[in-house]
């Protein structure tokens, strides 16, 4: 990049790749959403006269807050795509209304932040601690519903960085408002349709029993700026549902595992125990009997699907389960997403009853239609890693395997027998438990793969060999050029922009969320520019420049939150404005609602032509952390409860990224950043063995697999150590055990909180850059360094991982 071209572009028309991912966004969309109930009513006839009610209905909640959020052109709300779609909407008036007690609202939540910003070291701070509510709206009146022939309820929720989610009305549960609007609705003895505009659930058991009028319901999470179009052309039959949850939906929030006691709930911020140990979402609710609302991989179709076990092939290393796929329905074409889960012989140590092994999304088919799709499974989904050998370990023994649409619809279909225990990978000890707590078990073991006599004669019975994974050779660069002073200021975030706080970091591409250092360019090597994600590029939508002096007028943070609302951009008249339009593509969890690794590598590479676009090196996502309980309020951000499927996907975006010359990504966020709540000081309290087989598989997949540019770390603590300054995780695991060649950088300001990470130990750690940096992580370091605690060996292969990305980088764009 030419260090004097601005970013953006002086024309605030939209460009042709707003409207080609526009077109995209839309799609992904759609295919995301799912529908968790349909008594017929869908898809409705656009001649047919609908209202349309609730918080979400004008005002469509496009992503999540903070650094995840989108400055994007515009948003297509419920409301605008069914206008747009031809339909009749009878009571626009209260529409009307709605929008104006919107925008009270908003003006009172704005005062609110900004005062509340004066009293606070990071404005951010201010920002996160008061996540927008969308207001009640008008009472619904008979006159609103007259002449419909269905009523339409969007349920709507906004969270983000800095909070979890609470157990309150209004947020998990409905508020009263939409409880009293839902019930009344039912009185008129319409179709009533509920639409779920969330990042997570809210628990909507009781309403279901009470409103019989309810027919459908439609979970859209929060789908991205075409959320609306997306909308409607599910709801008018455009568009056939296929999206399949990605998380296990509870009829109540007690029956999540340790759900009492996470996060805020127990009043205990410091620690946070991982007393479930592997029994998270759909692993406790199926092996513990727990019968959920919506079950792991549910989702219907307007059409029906019948899925026939074709049999298995199997060879030293690899297992292939073959399943014909037939369209039973009559009327509507459509895709199905088919799912093998195995069960493990149970008895030397305690299992969850079935994991997912893999899964395959089909073409579309016609009615009638039908067509054998092969699933290949990775032999290390049939591994359980033993904490006390340090070793994962294929038991010998017999394994079921389990064919569906869900796990809840999924038929035992094959033995799978394993001859003799195979040792697949020797690992080292890592994250130490502090201290003891006893771990979540069953009481009585059920060997789900076990079957009486008469009934194995009707099942097939496979032999599988597995084979010892490959070790990765991994060689840490080491940078001898240069002197270790000059090397210093590469160990942390460029600070000659004076700002370290979220979004303000950048200094040529405004709104980006940092660079690396300029102290090398002397000598050709350049800073790298970093942009917030997961939902897009996070921008400032526009900016200005100085037409004498070509410097950029600055903002501060909150001047690059929200479109500027909080902070309007102040107008020079002798200046120039460049516009930056990033695509608010779906989130996370509503991209890996497509079960679609193919759709997901089409938005990597979308990602990737808006980083060429804005001149970004790396993108600060995907986030990949597992959806451990749906409070926390960044779950919108991540895939799933599942580590295999949160690394099939994030493979997916990460090769899609990086086919784009001179892109990378950062996975983040590693590891066990599963709360907002104290995010920068909790203790996560988990054994090596939940660690591994939960929290790490999906980052390891990622990494083996996807190859990704860097590495982000997370603000918490494991096992009393923070993640940015723990060596088992940035050194002995990502690099020795799983051959990462990239960089690790920290979570921004990490070492600012006094019991925050420390500077030197980052780098001692392997965490090559603390982000943003700041003047003080410089002095630690050069301390650390006089006195011996930091080696010079440390330093330079710090020095030599950046080095080396910059290097990668800027030579793929040349080619």
């Amino acid at each position: 990049m030419n260090k004097w071209t601005h970013s953006g572009s002086l024309k605030n028309e939209p460009s042709q790749y707003e409207k080609k991912h526009r077109a995209f966004a839309r799609r992904a969309a759609t295919e995301g959403i799912v529908l968790l109930k349909n008594d017929g009513v869908l898809p409705l006839k656009l001649s047919d006269p609908i209202a349309l009610f609730g918080n979400g209905a004008e005002r469509t909640v496009k992503g999540g807050i903070g650094s995840g959020d989108v400055n994007n052109r515009e948003n297509i709300s419920v409301y605008r795509g069914i206008k747009e779609a031809g339909a009749k909407i009878t009571d626009e008036h209260w529409i009307r209304d709605y929008d104006r007690c919107y925008r009270e609202a908003r003006e009172t939540w704005r005062e609110k932040v900004l005062e509340d910003a004066h009293h606070v070291q990071n404005p951010f701070d201010a920002y996160a601690a008061n996540p927008f509510v969308l207001p009640d709206g008008p009472i619904i009146k008979e006159k609103d519903v007259s002449g419909a022939v269905a009523a339409i309820y969007v349920i709507s929720r906004i969270s983000g960085e800095g909070k979890d989610r609470r157990l309150e009305k209004g947020d998990y549960y409905l508020s009263s408002r939409e409880r009293k609007d839902i019930l009344y609705l039912n009185r008129f003895s319409i179709p009533l349709i509920l639409i779920l505009n969330s990042g997570g659930p809210v628990e909507l058991t009781d309403i279901l029993q009470e409103a019989e009028n309810i027919q459908a319901v439609l979970n859209v999470s929060q789908p991205g700026q075409e959320g609306g179009s997306a909308v409607a052309d599910i709801l008018f039959g455009r568009a056939v549902p296929e999206g399949k949850l990605t998380a296990t939906w509870a009829r109540r929030y007690k029956d999540y595992p340790c759900s009492d006691t996470y996060s805020h709930l127990n009043g205990n911020l410091e620690k946070e125990e991982y007393k479930e140990g592997i029994y998270t979402g759909y692993r406790y609710f199926d092996s513990f009997g727990i019968n959920p609302l919506y079950s792991f991989g549910y989702g219907l179709s307007y059409t029906t699907f019948g899925l026939k076990f074709c049999g298995m092939e199997t060879e030293k290393g690899a297992v292939r389960v073959r399943v014909m796929v037939t369209n039973t329905g009559k009327c509507f074409s459509g895709r199905e997403v088919v799912q093998v889960y195995i069960s493990l012989p149970q008895g030397k140590i305690e299992k969850e009853s079935r994991r997912l092994a893999g899964f395959i999304k089909t073409k579309r088919l016609d009615p009638g239609e039908s067509r054998e799709v092969t699933i290949k499974l990775r032999q290390k989904q049939l591994a359980v890693y033993y904490e006390e050998r340090q070793e994962w370990v294929v038991e010998a023994g017999m394994y079921g395997i389990w064919v569906g649409n869900s796990i809840d619809s999924a038929l035992f279909s094959a033995y799978l027998t394993v001859p003799q225990e195979v040792v697949m990978e020797k690992t080292h000890r890592i994250c130490p438990r502090k201290d003891y707590f006893e771990e979540l078990c069953k009481n009585s073991f059920e060997n789900r793969a076990g079957r009486n006599d008469e009934e194995k004669e009707e099942i097939s019975e496979y032999i599988f060999e597995p084979c010892i994974e490959q070790e990765r050779q991994y060689v840490s660069p080491y940078e001898k050029e240069y002197a270790v002073d000059e090397l210093i200021p590469l160990l942390y975030g460029n600070i000659t922009a004076g700002a370290s706080t979220l979004g303000s970091s950048g200094i040529r591409v405004p709104g980006s969320a940092g660079e690396t250092t300029e102290a090398l360019e002397k000598y050709g090597i350049r800073s790298l520019i970093m942009a917030d994600g997961p939902a897009g590029l996070r921008l400032r939508q526009s900016y200005q420049v100085d037409r004498e002096t070509d410097s950029v007028y600055s903002t501060g943070v909150l001047g690059s939150l929200e479109n500027g609302f909080l902070e309007p951009m102040n107008i020079h008249e002798n200046a120039d404005t460049y516009y930056q339009y990033c695509t608010a593509f779906p989130v996370g969890t509503a991209l890996a609602q497509t079960w679609d690794p193919d759709l997901l590598g089409e938005f990597g590479r979308a990602i990737g032509q808006e980083m060429r676009e804005f001149h970004v090196d790396l993108w600060l996502a995907p986030g990949m952390n597992i959806q451990r309980n749906p409070l926390c309020g960044r779950n919108f951000e991540y895939f799933s409860e599942d580590p295999l499927l949160t690394g099939v996907l994030a493979s997916a975006v990460i090769k899609g990224v990086q086919s784009m010359a001179g892109c990378g990504v950062t996975i983040k966020h590693f590891a066990c950043n599963n709360q907002e709540d104290n995010r920068m000081g909790v203790d996560a309290c988990v054994s090596e063995r939940a660690l591994r087989e939960i929290y790490l598989r999906g980052f390891e997949i990622a990494v083996k697999e996807g190859a990704p540019a860097a590495i982000m770390s997370s603000y918490n603590l494991i096992n009393g150590v923070h993640a940015a300054n723990n060596r088992d995780l940035c050194t002995v695991t990502a690099r020795e055990e799983w051959g990462f060649d990239g960089v690790i950088m920290s979570d921004w300001n990490t070492t600012v909180p006094e019991d925050g990470s420390i500077a030197w130990r980052c780098t001692a750690a392997g965490n090559d850059i603390i982000m943003p940096g700041n003047s003080q992580d410089d002095e630690n370091i050069r301390e650390a360094y006089a006195r011996g605690d930091l080696s010079e060996t440390e330093i330079r292969e710090c020095a030599g991982r950046i080095i080396s990305l910059v290097k990668k980088l800027s030579e793929a764009v040349q080619k």
